[in-house]
């Protein structure tokens, strides 16, 4: 089984979860790519995609990469976050995410909180409907910290042996 890591990060946090996720594969045949080298997925068997939540989605470079994957392979989506974990902001991005995958198999998601840049957390401040998003986003300053890594690493493995299941 050959599996993919691909992921798209700016900040570092996706980037931090995708080594973390390509650790916990163990010994497969295994890469690590960001997306914006546009990877080749099909010869790979399963692929994680990886991206940061932008406005309650997926980037559009990641949307693109997603639409090119060829149908029917197994998918497993990764996400960084400034909300809570398992917040609707996130999971509104995953669905958006796997509304992409026709005639693909998605195997299962997993997001974790990452740090939002400060200028981006001052600037939404400002704003009356994103104040209450940005103090939740403050708290996410240590993340993805050690436990979310042991988390994505756990979690990495269990859609491995899922797909092997399959």
């Amino acid at each position: 089984m050959k599996v993919l890591v691909a992921y798209y990060s700016q900040s570092g946090n996706t980037e931090k979860v995708a080594k973390a996720i390509y650790d916990g594969l163990g010994f497969v045949e295994k890469d690590l790519a960001s997306i914006k080298d546009k990877p080749r997925s099909r010869k790979y068997d399963i692929i994680f995609v990886g991206f940061p939540v932008h406005n309650h989605s997926v980037p559009a470079v990641v949307e693109t990469f997603i639409k090119r994957i060829p149908e029917g392979k197994k998918i497993a989506f990764f996400a960084t976050h400034g909300s809570l974990r398992g917040g609707e902001l996130a999971i509104t991005a995953f669905y958006y995410a796997v509304s992409l995958t026709a005639k693909k198999q998605v195997l299962g998601t997993f997001g974790c909180r990452g740090k939002v840049k400060p200028k981006m957390i001052e600037t939404l401040m400002k704003n009356p409907q994103d104040k209450f998003w940005a103090l939740e986003a403050q708290s996410a300053s240590l993340n993805p910290d050690e436990g979310d890594l042991e988390d994505a690493r756990k979690w990495a493995w269990w859609m491995l042996m899922k797909a092997r299941a399959l």
